[in-house]
């Protein structure tokens, strides 16, 4: 379990010099498209969970729906984002190869944080997170989405900030981390809020 301290300390904006987040010959997106919720979001989760599980079987320590998809009532990329948590995600042989049997293809592995890696599905769209089990970023998540499902009005403050990013991203030809980069403060600040709340600041 991560300590107080590592669940409110924020994901450094940019990579350490001289690293990319992204395997050789993967990069971000552009054209970010927003649309309104879909209820049949949490059913696509649970479909792409089962391929997941399917997969893996007993090395899935933890698994979950984060992200703006699993928030009823808010705006997102029509891309289902899930947290995997693994024994040890730097032992990519003893789970990337069944996840790519299964689908799934690695696009970001950032070792330098939390051993990081990002894998995406073309159909139903997802993005895959996986971490280890003493790996904060899952408990953020956790916490992140829980909050906005029960603070209408930090939903509706995050909302703008991504319609709001995504057309100025749009607008600038900026990709996908650029998007985030623009929303940033605004997810600090409600983080901030949730980690009050939860006794941790």
């Amino acid at each position: 379990m991560p300590a107080p301290s590592e669940i409110v300390t924020h994901k450094p904006t940019r990579p350490p010099p001289g690293h990319s987040s992204f395997v050789p010959g993967k990069a971000p997106q552009r054209d970010i498209l927003l649309v309104p919720y879909d209820p049949r979001w949490p059913a696509t989760y649970r479909l792409l969970a089962d391929r997941v599980r399917d997969a893996l079987g007993v090395r899935v320590l933890a698994l979950d729906h984060i992200g703006s998809t699993a928030v009823p009532g808010l705006a997102a990329k029509p891309v289902i984002d899930l947290t995997l948590v693994v024994a040890d995600p730097s032992e990519e042989a003893a789970w990337l190869t069944d996840l790519e049997t299964a689908g799934f293809e690695l696009v970001v592995r950032e070792t330098w944080w939390q051993q990081h890696r990002a894998l995406v599905h073309p159909e139903p769209r997802a993005n895959l997170h996986v971490f280890g089990p003493d790996a904060a970023e899952p408990v953020r998540q956790r916490l992140f989405r829980d909050w906005l499902r029960t603070n209408p009005d930090d939903l509706a403050r995050y909302q703008d900030a991504k319609l709001a990013a995504a057309e100025a991203a749009n607008a600038a030809g900026e990709h996908v981390m650029q998007y985030n980069a623009r929303k940033e403060q605004v997810i600090h600040d409600i983080y901030d809020r949730a980690f009050r709340a939860a006794g941790l600041l």
